[in-house]
């Protein structure tokens, strides 16, 4: 058994290392097109459906980590961008990335990935336009930001390099965490208890995923691999992507932070709507 789930690790990580290598390589080389100056202007046009498709589009080329999204948030405010299009960008930030979304193609089906985009993008439109309706903007502080840099980089092999390689350090060894986890799944759990506890017949399981997810912070990077197992098992999609999506949208650290930006009722409400935002999508998995 340990012999086969030992090989399954040594499967996952291999793929899982050259699909993050590569493609966070390209995504650094290609940060030196991003016109940010332009993408800025854009958020505060006056068209206010554009302007949240491009906070969703600056979410996707922005860091992993949902907690690295806060000095962006902060900084965004500063420049009193529209309140509803930073709460779109702090939704659609830590659940949309281009390296985490190909791994998801390639360990989840295509299908899956392009079903979970437009869901994660539609519904942070809708949470941003909302709270912005609501007026929530009142529960803003006013936070004073330091040891920011937003200056371009130049478009070099060397810093795309450096940037990968940052980005390994960071974020491999939950990577490696969710293929040893998916390992062990794949060779110690039996097929049947996956699939008699956790099949389709559970809709249950949606919003208690949703809702154990948040302190769990399981970041996608770990959860892609382990959600394939899983799925692999028997487990139902919804369940999966529920909780994929409350860790990686709402982490304890990350709620931490933003009540240090937001008042207590933004932080509640914030938390509910990532809770929402995965019940949702995992319902819809559910029904797709």
């Amino acid at each position: 058994m340990w012999v086969e789930t030992f090989k399954s690790f040594l499967w996952i990580a291999l793929e899982l290392t050259l699909l993050f290598v590569v493609i966070s390589f390209v995504i650094s080389l290609l940060q030196g097109y991003i016109p940010y100056k332009k993408i800025e202007q854009m958020l505060i046009g006056r068209h206010k459906l554009l302007a949240a498709f491009v906070a969703v589009f600056f979410a996707f080329i922005t860091p992993f980590c949902s907690c690295s999204t806060i000095p962006v948030v902060v900084n965004m405010l500063k420049k009193k961008l529209p309140f509803n299009i930073v709460m779109i960008f702090l939704f659609a930030s830590p659940v949309l990335d281009p390296t985490i979304l190909t791994i998801m193609g390639v360990f989840l089906g295509w299908k899956v990935t392009i079903v979970y985009t437009i869901l994660t993008t539609v519904l942070s439109i809708l949470i941003g336009f909302t709270l912005g309706a609501l007026g929530f903007e009142r529960a803003v502080k006013n936070v004073v930001m330091s040891g920011y840099n937003e200056e371009n980089q130049k478009f070099n092999v060397r810093f795309a390099l450096r940037e990968t390689w940052d980005l390994m350090k960071s974020v491999y060894p939950y990577l490696m965490l969710g293929a040893g986890i998916g390992a062990v799944i794949h060779g110690a759990v039996p097929t049947e208890w996956i699939s008699n506890l956790f099949s389709e017949d559970a809709w249950w399981l949606i919003p208690v995923a949703a809702i154990i997810g948040i302190p769990l912070y399981i970041r996608l990077s770990s959860m892609i691999p382990i959600s394939q197992v899983l799925i692999a098992k028997g487990m139902a999609l919804g369940p999966v992507m529920a909780m994929m999506i409350s860790s990686a949208g709402a982490s304890l650290p990350e709620v931490v932070l933003l009540k240090s930006i937001f008042h207590k009722e933004l932080v509640i409400t914030f938390v509910i709507s990532v809770i929402t935002m995965s019940t949702i999508s995992g319902f819809i998995f559910y029904l797709v």
